[in-house]
């Protein structure tokens, strides 16, 4: 999905600067964006964001350069039992999807509120509504992203500042997500393109909570009338479909 949301902002001739830890596929998206369209920039930076220190190098590297919108989109799930999961894997886990959110928010919002522009886009999931068994790691990084998402917005309404920040919460997604998770949905995923064109167009809004999907919105706000207990083992059910 960060591809297609590249893709997108470069449509809209924003200039990017794309990051992930596997270079040759950063420079085989520079090098299809730039051919696509010749008057966006594109400045790759190969980066592993489960280590803290790569995320304030990253934003050492980039906060001279007047950046309007930050997606952070990285992130990945476990599935199984919390007592059978790897703990290397979940503490990984916990550091790529909110140590790595929490700095780049943080970090990149100070710049933004003190020139008032900006925008920034968090990406969690449906995840983040409930909690998970047999993903019950990936479930609560997904709510943190989302609680902290609202609060920062709350603070930001507050001071009136022009900065836009929200957060995307997709069902299942058409992406390799569920290869790295090991995992197989019992619904069907929107496609990726579709959820990416859906948030950029939702956060340039300023939309806080941004839930792609008819279906997924009846769903998530059909939440809050059920009891804990039964929500829980609702969810539990749904984890073991996708084994």
């Amino acid at each position: 999905m960060g591809r297609d949301m590249a893709e997108i902002l470069a449509e809209k001739g924003y200039d990017l600067v794309i990051t992930a830890r596997r270079g040759n596929r950063l420079s085989a998206l520079k090098n299809d964006i730039e051919a696509k369209y010749p008057s966006v920039s594109v400045e790759t930076v190969c980066a592993d964001l489960s280590d803290k220190n790569a995320c304030i190098q990253l934003y050492e590297s980039l906060k001279d350069k007047n950046i309007d919108f930050l997606i952070n989109n990285a992130g990945f799930g476990l599935f199984g039992e919390f007592t059978e999961t790897s703990l290397e894997d979940e503490l990984r886990m916990i550091d790529t999807n909110i140590t790595a959110v929490h700095i780049l928010t943080k970090l990149f919002l100070k710049d933004f509120v003190k020139r008032d522009s900006g925008i920034i886009l968090n990406v969690a999931s449906s995840a983040g509504f409930m909690a998970g068994p047999l993903m019950s790691t990936y479930y609560a990084t997904k709510n943190y992203v989302r609680r902290l998402t609202q609060a920062v917005y709350q603070e930001i309404k507050n001071s009136k500042s022009n900065v836009k920040i929200s957060v995307l919460c997709p069902g299942p997604v058409n992406t390799e997500f569920n290869d790295v998770a090991n995992v197989k949905f019992a619904i069907d995923g929107l496609e990726s393109s579709f959820v990416a064109r859906y948030a950029i167009e939702k956060a340039l809004k300023g939309k806080l909570t941004i839930i792609p999907g008819k279906s997924l919105k009846l769903g998530v706000f059909s939440l809050r009338f059920l009891p804990e207990k039964f929500m829980l083992k609702m969810s539990s059910n749904i984890q073991k479909r996708k084994s």
